[in-house]
C-alpha cells in the first residue's frame, strides 16, 4: 500500500507525536497551526516552540497556517487527522465541510477525547450534524493508551481504531500501524468515544485522590463506573475490556504524565482551578467533558457517584473533602448493575444516521 499524503489539523502534543510518526513511517504530512510562530519554527528548525520542544521533527513534515488550510490544500490529501479539542471541532467541521468533495472524501480520523459542552455531543454527533450522516459513517476514531511524550520517542503503543465503516477503519490502520505503534480495529465507535472522554473525568477523580494522600487503592474504583455509564447509552461491555477502555483508563488514571490526572492532583493540593488551568500549559479535556458527561448520566438514569462529584468540585464549587466524604459514605451497590436492553441513545443517533442498531 502506498503512503498517503496527510493533513493534520492542529499542532498541540498529540497532532505534533502523530504528525511525526506517519512522517517517519513514510507520509508526507502538512501540519496546520493557529500559530505562526509554531509555522516558523516548524518549517525553519524542525521544531515546535511550544509542545515536545527538545524534539526534532521529521523533514517530511511541513506546517501551514495559521489561515485555515484552502479548497485545494484539502483535495490534494487522502488522510485528514483532527487533533484539536472537542469544543473547537464543530467550528473546524464546518469550515472543512465547505471545502470537502463529499463524492470522494478523504479518509477522516479523529484523536480528541471529549463531548461537547452544552449539547452533550460525541464526536460522531458533531460530524452528523455539520458533515451529514454519509460522512459520519465513514469517520474513524482512533483512542487507546498513548502519552505524546512516548510516541515521539517510539516507544510501543497500542491504540483501538474503530469505525461504523469496517473498511474505513481498516484503512486507517494500514496508515498508522508500525511495530512500535500497533493498531487494532474494532466496530464500535460510540463505545471507544465514551471510554475517552470517560476516562478524562476519572483521571480527575485519581488525580484528586492521589492529591489528597490516598494511595493506589482509591484510583482502582473507576471501571465498573465508566462501563455502567456507556452500557446504558448502548455502547458494548466488550469495548470497557478494550485498549481504548481499561488500557486508557489505566494509564491515564495512574500516571502523572496525564493532564487529567494532573488537574485532579492539583485540586486536592488545593490550588484552584483557574490558576491550575492557566498554568497547566495544554488542555485537560476532562474539565469540559465532565459536564457532557453529567448530562449523558443524567439522560441515561444510572448511578454514578464519581463522575457527579467531579462535576460538584468543578462546576458547583463543592469543597473537594466533604464531597470525598459523601462519595466514601454512600451506601452498599450492586458492583455490575448493567442496565437492561432497550431503546437507548446509540439507537437514536444510528437510526439517523440510517443504520440498523446493534444489538450485543
Amino acid at each position: 500500500m502506498s503512503t498517503p499524503k496527510v493533513l493534520v489539523l492542529g499542532s498541540g502534543n498529540f497532532g505534533s507525536c502523530l504528525s511525526d510518526h506517519l512522517a517517519d513511517a513514510g507520509s508526507s504530512v502538512l501540519l496546520w497551526s493557529r500559530s505562526a510562530e509554531v509555522v516558523r519554527s516548524m518549517n525553519q528548525e524542525q521544531k515546535n516552540v511550544r509542545y515536545l520542544k527538545e524534539h526534532t521533527f521529521s523533514s517530511n513534515i511541513t506546517a501551514i497556517g495559521p489561515d485555515f488550510p484552502s479548497k485545494d490544500v484539502i483535495s490534494s490529501v487522502g488522510v485528514v487527522l483532527f487533533a484539536i479539542p472537542t469544543q473547537n471541532l464543530r467550528g473546524v467541521l464546518k469550515e472543512m465541510h465547505r471545502m470537502l468533495d463529499t463524492e470522494s472524501p478523504p479518509l477522516l480520523i479523529f484523536v480528541n477525547k471529549g463531548i461537547e459542552k452544552g449539547t452533550q455531543a460525541l464526536t460522531l454527533e458533531i460530524i452528523a450534524d455539520e458533515c451529514g450522516s454519509d460522512i459520519a459513517k465513514m469517520s474513524v476514531f482512533l483512542s487507546g493508551p498513548s502519552f505524546a511524550k512516548e510516541i515521539i520517542k517510539r516507544q510501543p503503543t497500542q491504540v483501538s481504531v474503530s469505525s461504523l465503516s469496517p473498511e474505513h477503519a481498516e484503512r486507517a490502520a494500514a496508515v498508522f500501524h508500525q511495530p512500535w505503534f500497533r493498531c487494532y480495529t474494532n466496530d464500535d465507535p460510540i463505545g471507544v468515544e465514551l471510554c475517552g472522554a470517560g476516562k478524562n473525568v476519572y483521571a480527575i477523580a485519581a488525580g484528586v485522590a492521589a492529591g489528597l494522600g490516598y494511595e493506589n487503592n482509591a484510583r482502582a474504583g473507576n471501571l465498573a463506573e465508566l462501563t455502567r455509564v456507556g452500557v446504558a447509552y448502548g455502547a458494548s461491555p466488550i469495548t470497557f475490556l478494550s485498549l481504548a477502555g481499561i488500557g486508557d483508563l489505566f494509564l491515564t488514571c495512574s500516571s502523572e504524565k496525564s493532564r487529567n490526572f494532573t488537574v485532579g492532583y492539583r485540586l486536592g493540593q488545593g490550588e484552584s482551578l483557574d490558576d491550575i488551568l492557566t498554568t497547566l500549559g495544554s488542555v485537560a479535556e476532562g474539565v469540559e467533558s465532565s459536564m457532557g458527561y453529567k448530562m449523558i448520566i443524567d439522560r441515561v438514569g444510572v448511578e454514578a457517584p464519581i463522575a457527579n462529584a467531579v462535576y460538584r468540585v468543578l462546576y458547583e464549587g463543592a469543597v473537594i473533602k466533604g464531597v470525598v466524604e459523601d462519595v466514601l459514605n454512600l451506601p452498599r451497590m450492586v458492583e455490575h448493575d448493567l442496565p437492561p436492553l432497550g431503546t437507548s441513545p446509540v439507537d437514536d443517533l444510528l437510526s439517523r444516521l440510517k443504520l440498523t442498531p446493534i444489538r450485543r
